[in-house]
């Protein structure tokens, strides 16, 4: 019986490990740019809560079949990725990398062992399976050496894309449209670029938040690049269901009336329910027109495809293991991969409690010495242990923030819940205005020049609310009601709006406005209504009542809503006066700040 071969690679980098983890960690990034082959993989789930992942691919002439095993890994410091085959040269395939600080460099070691399956599979491992894989890998951590120094900007070199007939011309278009529009932000060349020459591991899921990170940009200016590219046709959007476990988009629609109520995650044997503020996601890709992707993975897991998780490892029933690992302190969740209970905890950074598995809860045990996590299955099976940090996806695009945007309601009108359908969002701040004696304004000037007054005012709010990151969902009247993820801007909006009223009064021919503004935030219900998407709930009805409080000329919001620190920090360079009212639907007298303005 043929014995396991393995082979060690040592490459010296000029960079820190924090540096050179994030490139050679992203193993779908790097199988990729290492040729290897895109598969498809079959999630089984098994009568102990636990999934079999079976996967298959064609390598040149041999169709591979093999049961994937979760990767192990701690994050920044090694990773270990293991194959079982059924169908191929080789019975089993293991690859391991450790990467360690060697001065003000590191030094990582990579390390393939192989099992041969057959006399084929044994006369591969004696002649060119190995040194084909250590000119392949050893040329990628060199490309990676020199982008973690700074001599290059891509990880990888990728064999140019071959792009549909006509797409250069087309990309050239949309690049031009989408600059002239006004939400290019002189950004549209580059994503271009992107479409053009990226991996496909870049270009499945586009994030604006990840670009806007990447490029250096104000996180605005790449969502409303991505929602005009998605008009011109460069981009198309999709909608994300994420996993609140991997945090991996499990449901991808294309419009929000396609939106399901909940969905079935795999890989982590679980069904989960739908959350407006959390892990819905508005994402991208590129238009097929322009750049088509490939179908299948390159890696279904990875430290980098889920860099939350800090610690990945398995363990057999009655083993323990302790291993070093850098954590931050924070918020963590101590679970395993299988389904199960979890625990979470605020680690303020002395001893990392033991993670104890036993077959009916995940728990913390005693501390470790500082500097390493311990690990301990008291179950009666397999147990894939999992440290997370509990904090959600930075880089995700949530639902409840895009359609809170002025640019999403301008281009994208047509997005909205299937009619009766209804998601609760978290958090909003919502602004309401209304002008004071209006009747008294029309009967002063006329209807006709009162209207085109209310008209320009509409103008001027929208230019405020968009301006601080907010939408106008709807106007009533002469009223409108905007919506912010942002308690702080929306008050700002607010503010904005009184200071320049008189600058807008004095371009108006001698009509002038006196303006109401009320605030409050809290959570509410977005739903359908008159074609458009609304929300409706206790926290409009409250912004509304506060609206009808404001004399006119003054800004009034509620107590909870100052109490938000980002508000407190803005309210402090203002005279505030507290005030207490009853408001109509409401059963107790409600608190309120009321800003005045000379």
């Amino acid at each position: 019986m043929a014995k396991p071969i393995s082979r060690t690679w040592i490459w010296q980098f000029d960079s820190p490990p924090e540096r050179i983890w994030p490139l050679l960690a992203d193993t779908a990034r790097f199988n990729e740019a290492a040729k290897l082959p895109l598969h498809d993989i079959e999630e089984t789930p098994r009568p102990d809560g636990s999934v079999l992942y079976m996967a298959q691919a064609r390598k040149g002439p041999f169709q591979l079949v093999w049961e994937e095993k979760p990767v192990n890994w701690v994050s920044g410091e090694w990773f270990e990725h293991c194959r079982e085959f059924r169908k191929g040269p080789l019975k089993s395939l293991c690859a391991e990398f450790k990467l360690t600080p060697d001065g003000e460099g590191s030094r990582g070691a990579y390390t393939i062992t192989a099992e041969a399956a057959n006399l084929l599979g044994a006369a591969m491992l004696r002649t060119a399976f190995f040194e084909s894989a250590r000119r392949n890998f050893t040329g990628l951590a060199e490309s990676a050496r020199d982008c973690a120094a700074g001599r290059r900007e891509t990880p990888f070199d990728i064999d140019p894309p071959s792009l549909p007939a006509g797409a250069e011309e087309r990309l050239a278009e949309r690049v031009a449209e989408i600059e002239a529009s006004g939400h290019g932000h002189g950004l549209a060349g580059r994503l271009a670029d992107l479409v053009r020459t990226a991996q496909e591991v870049d270009l499945t899921q586009i994030r604006p938040l990840k670009l806007a990170r990447l490029w250096e940009v104000p996180e605005l200016e790449a969502i409303e690049l991505c929602f005009e590219a998605t008009r011109a046709g460069l981009l198309e959007l999709r909608w994300d269901l994420l996993c609140p476990r991997c945090r991996i988009a499990k449901q991808v629609v294309g419009s929000l009336d396609e939106l399901p109520t909940g969905a079935h995650c795999g890989t982590c044997n679980i069904d989960y329910d739908r959350d407006f503020s959390k892990n819905v996601e508005l994402s991208f890709r590129p238009a097929p027109a322009l750049r088509s992707l490939s179908i299948g993975e390159y890696c279904l897991f990875g430290p980098m495809s889920t860099p939350h998780i800090r610690v990945h490892v398995t363990l057999e029933p009655g083993a323990a293991r302790q291993l070093a690992a850098k954590l931050v302190p924070g918020p963590y969740r101590l679970r395993t991969l299988e389904p199960g209970p979890e625990w979470d905890i605020e680690w303020a950074g002395e001893g990392f409690p033991e993670v104890v598995a036993t077959d009916e809860s995940v728990a913390a045990g005693e501390p470790a010495p500082t500097g390493e996590v311990h690990l301990r299955n008291d179950s009666r099976r397999r147990l894939t242990f999992v440290v997370e940090e509990r904090a959600w996806v930075a880089d995700a695009l949530t639902a409840d923030r895009a359609t809170s945007l002025q640019a999403f309601r301008d281009l994208f009108s047509d997005q909205v819940l299937r009619p009766g359908d209804e998601v609760a969002v978290q958090r909003l701040a919502l602004l309401f205005t209304d002008l004071k004696d209006s009747t008294a304004l029309y009967d002063a000037v006329g209807d006709a020049s009162a209207y085109h007054l209310v008209r320009a005012h509409f103008a001027y709010l929208a230019a405020i609310v968009r301006a601080h990151e907010g939408a106008i969902v709807k106007t009533i009247g002469d009223a409108i009601l905007a919506a912010f993820m942002d308690p702080a801007k929306a008050l700002a909006a607010a503010i904005e709006m009184q200071r320049e009223v008189a600058s807008f009064n004095a371009k108006q021919d001698g009509a002038g406005i006196v303006l109401k503004v009320g605030l409050h935030d809290g959570p509410a219900i977005a739903v359908t209504l008159n074609d458009r998407l609304d929300y409706f709930g206790a926290t409009v009805n409250m912004a509304a009542r506060l609206q009808n409080e404001s004399r006119g000329g003054d800004v009034v919001l509620s107590r909870a809503m100052a109490a938000d620190a980002q508000v407190a920090a803005l309210l402090a360079g203002h005279q505030a006066n507290e005030e207490q009212a009853r408001l109509k639907g409401f059963d107790r007298p409600v608190d309120f700040l009321r800003l005045e303005f000379d």
